[in-house]
């Protein structure tokens, strides 16, 4: 089993930043392929950004050249650093984890889910 915590969330203007960090417990975290995604109200949870177990990085095109993703093994933490936000990043943003993802864009790809973290850019 596997705990995800994400940290990070807030209110911030537009072309702020801010980064979020999502914790994970266990000790097979190197072996995962993490994910953000992010849901917004009325609206449904859309791939953000993702990072394979060997560092591949992939992102949806909403957030290419704006967001980045990282993962840090010895501390078991995934990042993502968020630049020039838009009122439209405005949602809950929610850590994933999955022990075999193909597709990293695909939500049913993973095992476990963080509680999320609210993100508001205002205008």
């Amino acid at each position: 089993q596997v705990q995800l915590v994400e940290f990070g969330g807030g209110l911030v203007q537009a072309g702020g930043s801010l980064r979020l960090s999502c914790a994970a417990s266990g000790r097979t975290f190197s072996s995962y392929g993490m994910g953000w995604f992010r849901q917004a109200p009325g609206k449904e949870r859309e791939f953000v950004a993702a990072i394979s177990w060997s560092g591949g990085r992939f992102y949806a095109d909403s957030v290419k050249g704006r967001f980045t993703i990282s993962r840090d093994n010895a501390k078991n933490t995934v990042y993502l650093q968020m630049n020039s936000l838009k009122p439209e990043d405005t949602a809950v943003y929610y850590c994933a984890a999955g022990t075999r993802v193909t597709i990293y864009a695909r939500l049913n790809n993973y095992d476990y889910w963080g509680q999320g973290t609210q993100v508001t850019v205002s205008s």
